[in-house]
């Protein structure tokens, strides 16, 4: 496989990104263009990114190899849009095995095909839905919301809600606290169980 681009790698991250000691790997590149994005490297020009293939990535990271078996942990892959790469993700796999915990944090706006592979090889998902309300989702981030929430009904279902966080931000001058009521009441009745609240501090230039 070809090599492709990263953002970022952060090692000794704890209780952010999954179980145990996790390392963050960040792609590059994502479908979405939200308005107060915190990656917005992601959609820049790629050419002055370091590129990594699986194995590339694996040796680099594998130093990390005891905190991952002693703690649960692993490597989490975000972005940008770690399911636009299952095909990294399938190959990353094969070369930690079972001993590595493998997270995805994913706005699941792809094709239900690759979420459907994800599965085979994520261990638990981190879903950054947004918003319920399909005309503030689209405001946001340029994206349609019902790709996403099918895909995460889908995915509660075949994974089980124990294995996936869902993010459900107040936005400032897009949604208020009784949209993110909605869109929580909305996820339970789905069988989300893992509900994460919180309020997005937009950083002012």
């Amino acid at each position: 496989m070809e090599a492709v681009s990263f953002i970022g790698i952060d090692r000794h991250r704890l209780g952010v990104d999954g179980v145990g000691v996790t390392t963050l790997a960040a792609f590059h590149g994502c479908p979405l263009r939200c308005k107060y994005c915190l990656n917005r490297r992601c959609l820049e020009p790629p050419e002055e990114l370091p590129r990594y293939t699986p194995q590339q990535l694996y040796d680099r990271v594998g130093v990390d190899n005891l905190y991952f078996i002693a703690t649960g942990g692993g490597v989490c892959f975000g972005g940008g849009e770690p399911l636009l790469r299952v095909d990294f993700l399938e190959e990353f796999k094969a070369l930690c095995g079972r001993g590595w915990n493998l997270t995805a944090e994913t706005s699941l706006q792809v094709p239900r095909e690759s979420v459907e592979r994800a599965v085979e090889v994520v261990g638990d998902f981190i879903v950054d839905i947004k918003e319920s309300n399909t005309e503030i989702y689209k405001s946001y981030t340029g994206g349609d919301a019902a790709l996403s929430w099918a895909n995460l009904e889908w995915l509660i279902q075949k994974k089980g809600p124990e294995h996936v966080t869902v993010r459900v931000p107040l936005i400032p001058d897009f949604n208020t606290e009784a949209d993110c009521d909605l869109t929580a009441a909305r996820l339970k009745a789905m069988g989300a169980t893992r509900i994460d609240r919180f309020t997005y501090r937009v950083q002012q230039s």
